[in-house]
């Protein structure tokens, strides 16, 4: 098995468990929440078959005796959160409806396998997609769409434990949802909330993020499970908000001055703007998003054109630029 693959769960609460890849500084290595019992709960599922099958693997752990994966909850549509989708073929799987819509701006699992496969190596997009994508299966996964959608909340239930969807998007995409779980304290957070590493976010603005996170802190629970990355508290989570508003800040202040996007994220990440963090291009993807709003573009987000940009940011510091590693801190939670 790779070895950025957990082979247990971590345990949040009595029947909450988390399959966390620890890896920073890359992309593609999502956080999956279980939610245990009779009938059980998964939110999101990972990107390939590998980590698929090693996910369903540690479950099984887990899962008292006879129980299954009944329900998926999507909360975007991205891949890294919705490709496995297609290794939980007897289970509902539910997103928002504004999510499946987004589902034609995603990049295919098969596009993504000849991105990270077989572009040239000195193109800087073929590099920055074998540095981070070329770990993961494609060619045996395909995209399976939800069979459910809803907008504003829904209501589930896990045995005992109610579960709250809540529409939070557009924000991070087209169509993103948090799972709240009030009796036990937890915020699912998808990829409003990203934790180490630089955010990334191909809808926005970030105004809408920013008020997407201030919607989980309104929930006042203490734990927050974001897409990437070790779990957070609300302190934490202030933190990243006052992150979010300050580079809103930055990227309109270069708005009004008359420079370009690329512009704009190169003079930001020259200022050391939170060099604690990792993966700094994704302020490249942010700035160019972020400019898409100010400017008026309501046309859909081109993903691959905001990646490259990112790439050649990247490629052009790639004697320098941070590689994936393992995390620092690990989860507020002990492995099974």
């Amino acid at each position: 098995m790779p070895t950025h693959l957990p082979t247990a769960l971590a345990r949040l609460s009595d029947n909450l468990f988390l399959w966390s890849p620890p890896l920073r500084d890359t992309w593609g290595l999502a956080n999956c929440l279980l939610i245990a019992g009779p009938s059980a709960i998964l939110v999101d599922t990972p990107y390939d078959r590998p980590m698929s099958r090693a996910l369903i693997a540690a479950a099984e752990q887990v899962l008292p005796p006879g129980s299954r994966i009944d329900t998926v909850v999507n909360t975007h549509a991205n891949g890294d959160h919705s490709y496995g989708n297609a290794f939980f073929p007897d289970s509902e799987i539910i997103s928002t409806h504004a999510s499946l819509e987004h589902l034609c701006a995603e990049p295919t699992p098969q596009q993504m396998h000849h991105l990270s496969q077989n572009l040239p190596a000195d193109d800087p997009l073929g590099w920055y997609m074998a540095l981070h994508f070329s770990r993961f299966q494609y060619t045996d996964t395909e995209t399976t769409p939800p069979t459910k959608t809803f907008t504003g909340t829904l209501q589930l239930e896990a045995g005992d434990t109610r579960v709250e969807l809540i529409e939070v998007g557009p924000a991070h995409t087209a169509g993103d949802l948090i799972v709240h779980l009030p009796e036990n304290g937890v915020v699912c957070a998808g990829d409003i909330v990203f934790s180490e590493d630089h955010p990334v976010h191909w809808n926005g603005p970030l105004d809408h993020v920013a008020k997407a996170c201030e919607k989980i802190l309104s929930l006042d629970c203490p734990t927050i499970v974001p897409g990437h990355g070790p779990v957070i508290n609300q302190t934490e989570l202030r933190t990243h908000l006052d992150y979010l508003r300050e580079l809103e800040g930055l990227i309109h202040e270069h708005y009004t001055r008359g420079l370009t996007a690329s512009e704009a994220a190169d003079d930001i990440l020259d200022s050391s703007f939170h060099t604690h963090l990792g993966l700094s291009e994704r302020v490249v993807i942010l700035a160019a998003v972020e400019y898409r709003h100010l400017s008026g573009d309501t046309s859909s987000p081109d993903l691959v054109r905001l990646a490259r940009g990112a790439a050649e940011w990247a490629f052009t510091r790639r004697d320098t630029v941070s590689l994936p590693r393992p995390r620092g801190a690990q989860l507020h939670a002990q492995a099974e």
